[in-house]
């Protein structure tokens, strides 16, 4: 699936909020932009595959977010909502070829789908995977828990991420091995290219995961997912919607969340789970081919 326009991407950064932030380029400039936006604990070389497919007919783009990759890390270990979208709305004002079209995962999801709304006319597709926060029946059970505890279990949280020393891993066949057990359905090529590219090598030899390990645990006010459907009903593009059926994810259009887009439809895949994009790429390609 390689392409004459850019095997291997470059690599650019950019400054948003006071942090330098990293992107991946895959060139063909003159294409209609792409924004391949990954999720929680991960990075943009999650897409290469995805972006090798697609760089012959986009200028495909994908950053890490802050606190994973290569992009810096928060200084106050505090990973807001808020600063993802304004690092997101900061990228595309940067690129300067809106409208964009936004494919996203997971947390990305969540981030982009916030963007679409506050900015439906910068946005001229946008595809989430699993990317629409928490079920309603999660946020039920989150709106039963009082603020006070939110706020206190956050707190330990945070306090036991200060504490803990880094996960250190003697080899990379270490590290792949914990990556494999992320995620069952990845082959032993992808595993690899996700872990080479996700580590960093410490000064003892041993490697280490390149994402802020305070990420664990975001503070109280930052997800406010029930806060979602007002974006969403702001969001003008067409909207795919991906669910992997071995996924812990709930169903959008089951639990009625689907029902907030004004012009959204559901792809559902087989055999895959949450990273359904690594899962069942082949068909995960024809589909977004066939969207955009």
């Amino acid at each position: 699936m390689d392409t004459p326009f850019a095997p291997t991407p470059t690599s650019h950064f950019f400054t948003s909020l006071r942090t330098r932030l990293h992107y991946l380029d895959w060139g063909n400039p003159s294409a209609p932009t792409l924004i391949l936006i990954h999720g929680g604990f991960d990075h943009g070389r999650s897409w290469d595959w995805t972006a090798r497919a697609l760089a012959k007919d986009y200028h495909v783009v994908a950053p890490d977010l802050r606190g994973h990759g290569d992009s810096g890390w928060s200084a106050d270990g505090a990973y807001m909502m808020t600063n993802y979208v304004y690092d997101l709305a900061q990228l595309v004002d940067l690129l300067d070829r809106s409208p964009v079209t936004i494919v996203a995962h997971s947390l990305g999801g969540s981030i982009a789908l916030r963007f679409a709304g506050l900015f439906p006319d910068k946005v001229h597709k946008i595809v989430a995977i699993e990317g629409l926060g928490l079920s309603p029946d999660r946020l039920q059970e989150k709106a039963e828990e009082t603020a006070p505890d939110a706020w206190r279990a956050w707190i330990e949280t945070r306090r036991a991420s200060a504490r803990r020393t880094p996960k250190r891993y003697p080899t990379i066949e270490a590290a792949v091995g914990r990556m494999h057990e992320r995620n069952e359905h990845l082959s032993l090529e992808q595993a690899l290219h996700l872990t080479m590219h996700g580590v960093n090598r410490n000064e003892d030899g041993s490697y280490s995961w390149k994402f802020d390990p305070y990420l664990n645990g975001m503070a109280p006010q930052a997800g406010s997912d029930d806060s979602l459907p007002a974006f969403w009903a702001q969001i003008t593009a067409p909207t795919l919607l991906c669910l992997g059926l071995d996924s812990w994810a709930s169903n959008p259009v089951k639990d009625g969340r689907a029902a907030h887009f004004t012009n959204a439809r559901l792809v559902e895949f087989a055999d895959a789970g949450h990273w359904l994009h690594h899962d069942q790429f082949a068909r995960f390609i024809a589909e977004l081919r066939a969207f955009l």
